[in-house]
């Protein structure tokens, strides 16, 4: 979600859009107001409650002390706003209010639906709270125009939320085609750390059940049995906090690597942690195939970036992630959470280098129809529809 704000508000400066995001301040040390966007545009840390990370749980309890924030930056800077593009359930309910003030239009983006989350979820501290979802069902009511990223998440808007989808727009994120492209592949292998002989999976994503991170060490455990243990070479896994103390470090994480040694894949499988958005096009392109193996994704924007960038991917058949990954063309699906199935897929990719290579530069070409540049046309085309209607 804020990689999508980052790009489209860039992409929208380059058009002579202004755009303020605002976002609750986590650091009284970072400054309130910065044009980090370029072309004049400006991330607004609103002071709400600690300025410090807390627990999404707590978010709401600040919500009411944000929007004063907002308020008084919009009448101190003398600024005035054609229209609010909110993201996730709780900025929703922020904009719900200043549409009050300002009486401006209202785009609500999800990126996440709770009630999805909850056909997936594993244990009760995955489940979106029912706040949650009584918020999300007022706010496809009530705002003026929402976003999905696929034709799967307008299905599960209409079918759980049982929700008017008549105004509900589709409109995928997009890529950064001037950061993510094929790279040769002995120069990004330089870069990331490993032999021009050796190879690597990739995995990029949050550490958590919902990741299905699981699926792809059990599915690497059967490689090995069979033999296939220098075929697959090194698993790395993007993300997540892995050198965190025992007290500090998160349930799944743990979970991961106490699998990692049961499964004995110790020599196999590394934790490179969090590594900056700028240095992802070097992992994707030395990978020899990227594993999104989500139970739940609606869009999948890591499969995204590594097809730009001219890897395969391999994903859980879910979400958006059926309708970005082409099956047999830029990639394969597979069921989610079924480690044989995905053992089968990534067999048949690491055994046969001609394979690769056409998924891979099937994949760059499909990409470019994500180009950030096409995907902002359609955003800007949405923004003049409301603001013509509303006037």
């Amino acid at each position: 979600m804020n990689v999508y704000i980052r790009d489209l508000t860039r992409e929208l400066g380059r058009r002579g859009v202004g755009v303020d995001v605002f976002t609750r301040s986590q650091d009284e040390h970072v400054p309130h107001v910065l044009h980090d966007l370029g072309y004049g545009n400006r991330i607004v840390h609103i002071p709400a409650g600690p300025e410090s990370p807390v627990a999404k749980t707590e978010l709401l309890g600040h919500l009411d002390r944000f929007v004063e924030g907002v308020l008084d930056f919009a009448s101190a800077k003398q600024s005035a706003y054609d229209l609010i593009h909110s993201h996730y359930w709780l900025s929703g309910l922020a904009a719900l209010t200043l549409r009050r003030a300002w009486g401006t239009p209202i785009i609500q983006m999800f990126h996440t639906l709770g009630e999805m989350k909850n056909r997936v979820a594993r244990s009760p501290e995955e489940t979106a709270s029912p706040l949650r979802l009584e918020s999300e069902g007022r706010l496809l009511r009530d705002v003026d125009r929402v976003v999905a990223a696929t034709q799967a998440e307008l299905a599960q808007i209409q079918w759980l939320y049982r929700a008017d989808t008549s105004r509900v727009t589709v409109i995928p994120p997009g890529v950064d085609i001037a950061r993510f492209y094929p790279i040769d592949k002995d120069e990004a292998k330089e870069f990331v750390g490993i032999a021009r002989s050796d190879r690597m999976i990739l995995y990029v994503g949050r550490v958590e059940p919902l990741k299905g991170l699981d699926t792809l060490l059990q599915a690497i455990a059967q490689l090995k049995a069979e033999g296939l243990q220098d075929v697959c070479g090194v698993i790395s896994v993007i993300g997540g906090e892995p050198d965190a103390s025992p007290e500090q470090m998160t349930t799944e994480m743990g979970h991961i690597k106490s699998l990692r040694e049961s499964l004995d894949l110790d020599d196999m499988i590394t934790f490179l942690g969090k590594r900056d958005q700028d240095t992802l096009q070097y992992y994707y392109s030395a990978a020899e195939v990227v594993v999104v193996p989500s139970h739940y994704e609606s869009f999948g924007l890591v499969a995204l970036e590594a097809m730009a960038c001219g890897t395969p991917v391999v994903a859980s058949e879910t979400g958006g992630l059926v309708f970005l990954v082409r099956d047999g063309e830029t990639g394969f699906h597979v069921p989610a959470g079924d480690a044989p199935a995905l053992a089968d897929r990534l067999r048949r990719l690491l055994l046969d280098e001609e394979l690769r290579q056409r998924l891979g530069h099937r994949a760059a070409d499909y990409a470019q129809s994500y180009a950030w540049p096409l995907v902002a046309d359609q955003v800007i085309a949405l923004y003049e529809s409301m603001l013509n209607r509303h006037a």
